[in-house]
């Protein structure tokens, strides 16, 4: 063992013997519990960033935990290749996408490796790859065959910048995810999943994720958006189409002023054909923001149809607008309006003066409710209802709907706010759908027998729209069924489609007959998933819905992906997150070069708990390059000591040995607690910490303290390997082990090293900490009072006072009331 630590010499060593010996390669073992720990794959933007690290050290961390617990763990990594960043990249250098990407995963593996992660190095994937998205292809074939795939006209969410369309998930704030600008309303034809078939399963075993955040299981649900309400429809004046409309408030019927329809509307076209305004409003929509949570906060506007619809209750013309708030693609694109109690209603019937009908009112008289003011919300008491005056809200739900049934103007039904999930893109880097247009047969899927589809690789991108349309050796193909000439399909699948179940081809990267086999079975579900919580409800919602498909196909036998589920916080610098426009980015390669990748990761996992956030600070990779110095230091001199070795009997040890082996096995069992269940590395490292400065302060003065040193430090260095396994691997062997450090399992505490023969208890007066006594552990009460007031310095305090009682708090402190 050399005298100084150099971190990079011996990261490099400790990597290759890793390497040479294949040491985190997984297999199957059904004599093991598995373990499989997997951090969301990254997309090889071309260098890794602090967020990456963060994420990546939190599952190796825990990954190597698992292993020292004897388990049979699988961490594998692969590249979520496809997107727009690489199209983007090839305008701007004038290379392919495929070129760009393959040199960013060449270089980011390497990245990752010299970080020390304990990957599966041969389970690698691309999701570019055909080898990989030939079963997605066979997949979605198979979808197709059972009706779970269908195409049709829709409004779309389009980006004017990157071409394509977006899911609903993917527009923030009006803007489009990658490209930031306002989104477009257009209507095209697009190919879509039927998600909304799983919407109850997707819901239901919401339940059974005890695993997962709260916080995300409820923006799951909150997206699925399950609701209990009447469908019904109100005729209207003239004998023009009925209009459909959905509510979940029928006990506010009678309360209906207005009935608001989408721009897109059948009506809404109807009456643009002779209403001028009518008409430019719909155009103006055309621009409008498309993301839900948008055009809620947005100002309400609209424009009379002249159209009028029949109440179905009580025949009252009721005026149809069109409104900027209503979608077409969500429920019927109608909506009836009842301003007293509804505060979007409440606010368009302000602003154009329609009438504001109170029907519902609280159950306690004596609550105010002002509906000039704002919509009445909550549910009550029916008034104003004709019949059903006095009814609660509940019974007036039940009554009113039975109502509309024996008109047979509608049904009660249950729907959800989640939608179908449109999976094209009229974009080239990513997956062809595997579908053929013939005249004469329609839409083919590829038969099986020619998938791949494979995506051609040597093309020049120009940003206008996907080059694939162009590519007559691409495009012009026989059809599979009549064998006359058709035409290949060019938009390719949204990229959430590769990265729905890239976690279950890690199981059986190598199977070539099939897109999974039996050793997903045995791996699956995930035990623990790592990624951030910008996820809940795109990449997390969709691999729970594969999962599903996949197990309907008979590929697996699980019902979820993930058992487990970590959403690691962000990393910041000055308060905001870590970004290049801002200037404020960090570079890991950098740091790995200054003070090694252990520093790097120590830091990672010292700095905040990992669902927190990370606020970065130069001066804290300082100190733990530091400590992990005093870390080297401490072991070269204790190896370096002429002590021998001596057993440790712990009866014969004195008050010092004890207490200090009382130490090294408190810490023990805190540590196996942090890591092992409450993931809080920070405290992990905290405590070892302090149980290094305990060893350092014991002097060394005979065998049996170089012994309980030893056992210390060996605990140190196996506590802390799971987090800077480089330099444990080190110590591990300078302490004078001949296995390495990754085939030993995790440190047991000793009991009998947790019981204290002496405790220190705090002695107050008056409340006032005035003293300090040493008592043994199971010292009686009679005992502990005796030997506080017999202290010198609270004999001084007390002057004399008669003591009005003593208050003894078993292992912590007495308190003398005078």
């Amino acid at each position: 063992m050399e005298e100084n630590y150099q971190p990079h010499e011996i990261e490099a060593e400790v990597q290759l013997r890793w390497k040479q010996s294949t040491t985190f390669k997984a297999t199957e073992d059904d004599s093991r519990e598995k373990f499989y720990c997997l951090s969301m794959f990254p997309y090889p933007s071309g260098r890794l960033h602090m967020g990456h690290v963060r994420n990546y050290t939190i599952g190796d961390v825990i990954s190597r935990y698992q292993r020292m617990q004897g388990k049979n763990v699988l961490q594998p990594m692969g590249w979520d290749a496809f997107g727009l960043p690489a199209e983007n990249a090839a305008l701007k250098n004038k290379v392919p996408p495929a070129k760009w990407t393959y040199e960013n995963i060449d270089y980011m593996r390497g990245q990752l490796q010299r970080l020390g992660f304990a990957y599966d190095w041969d389970r690698e994937l691309a999701t570019c790859a055909p080898e990989y998205y030939r079963w997605e292809q066979w997949l979605f074939t198979h979808l197709y065959e059972k009706g779970l795939v269908y195409k049709k006209k829709s409004i779309v969410n389009w980006d004017p910048v990157d071409q394509t369309v977006l899911a609903n998930e993917q527009v923030i704030d009006g803007c489009g995810w990658r490209s930031g600008v306002p989104v477009e309303r257009r209507e095209i034809s697009q190919w879509f999943l039927k998600i909304t078939q799983y919407a109850d399963e997707l819901l239901e075993c919401l339940q059974t994720l005890e695993g997962w955040p709260e916080q995300v299981r409820v923006m799951q649900q909150n997206w699925i958006g399950r609701s209990e309400g009447l469908q019904f429809s109100f005729d209207v004046e003239g004998g023009l189409p009925c209009m459909e409309v959905y509510t979940t408030r029928p006990d506010t019927l009678m309360g209906v002023s207005y009935v608001a329809i989408a721009p897109e509307h059948e009506l809404a076209a109807i009456a643009a054909e002779t209403n001028q305004s009518a008409a430019s409003f719909i155009e103006k929509c055309k621009q409008r923001k498309v993301a839900e949570a948008e055009i809620n906060t947005a100002e309400k506007e609209g424009v009379a149809t002249g159209l009028f619809a029949l109440h179905p209750i009580t025949g009252e013309k009721l005026p149809i607008w069109i409104a900027n708030f209503v979608l077409i693609e969500y429920g019927t694109g109608a909506v009836m309006s009842v301003p007293a109690h509804d505060q979007r209603d409440w606010e368009f019937a302000t602003k154009y003066q329609l009438p504001i009908r109170q029907v519902v009112f609280p159950k306690d008289e004596s609550q105010q409710c002002d509906v000039s003011q704002q919509a009445f919300t909550e549910k009550g008491v029916l008034k104003n209802s004709a019949q059903w005056d006095g009814l609660t809200s509940e019974q007036a739900f039940i009554a009113i709907s039975e109502n509309i049934e024996t008109q047979q103007r509608g049904q009660r039904s249950v729907n959800f706010r989640l939608r179908d999930w449109g999976i094209s893109r009229q974009r080239y880097w990513g997956c062809p759908i595997p579908i053929i247009y013939c005249e004469d047969c329609g839409a083919v899927p590829v038969p099986e027998s020619d998938l791949p589809v494979c995506l051609p690789e040597d093309v020049e991108v120009t940003g206008a729209g996907s080059p694939l349309a162009s590519m007559t050796e691409f495009v012009d193909v026989p059809c599979p069924k009549c064998g006359r000439p058709a035409k290949r399909e060019t938009d390719t699948f949204d990229t959430f489609f590769e990265s729905s179940w890239y976690y279950a081809r890690y199981c059986c990267v190598d199977q070539q007959e099939g897109m999974l086999d039996e050793r997903a079975n045995y791996w699956l579900p995930v035990d623990q998933y790592i990624g951030g919580i910008e996820h809940a409800v795109l990449h997390l919602l969709y691999a729970r819905f594969f999962h599903k498909l996949m197990r309907d196909e008979g590929l697996i036998t699980s019902d979820e992906p993930f058992t487990n589920l970590l959403t690691q916080g962000m990393v910041l610098k000055d308060g905001t997150k870590m970004s290049k426009s801002k200037g404020n980015t960090v570079d890991p390669e950098q740091l790995i070069e200054k003070f090694g990748a252990d520093t790097v990761r120590l830091f990672t996992m010292f700095a905040s708990p990992p669902d927190h956030s990370l606020e970065w600070v130069d001066t804290g990779v300082d100190g733990s390059a530091r400590f992990l110095k005093k870390l080297w230091r401490f072991v070269y001199s204790h190896c370096e000591s002429s002590q021998s070795l001596a057993g440790i009997n712990h009866q014969d040890l004195n008050t010092e040995q004890k207490a200090l082996r009382h130490k090294i096995h408190t810490t023990l069992k805190k540590v196996s607690d942090d890591i092992g269940r409450r993931y809080t590395f920070d405290t992990a490292i905290a405590a070892n910490m302090e149980l290094l400065n305990e060893l350092s302060a014991l002097k060394e003065q005979s065998a049996v303290d170089h012994a309980v040193i030893r056992e210390g430090l060996e605990a140190v260095v196996l506590m802390l390997s799971p987090i800077v396994p480089h330099i444990c691997f080190v110590l591990w062997e300078a302490l004078g082990h001949t296995t390495e450090i990754e085939s030993e399992s995790w440190p047991q505490y000793d009991e009998q090293a947790l019981v204290q023969e002496n405790i220190e208890l705090m002695v107050q007066v008056n409340g006032k900490l005035r003293d300090k006594i040493t008592v043994q552990a199971n010292a009686e009460d009679e005992v502990i009072k005796t030997t506080a007031l017999n202290s010198e310095k609270i004999q001084n305090h007390i002057n004399g006072k008669p003591v009005k009682k003593i208050i003894v708090v078993k292992g912590r402190l007495v308190n003398i009331v005078v």
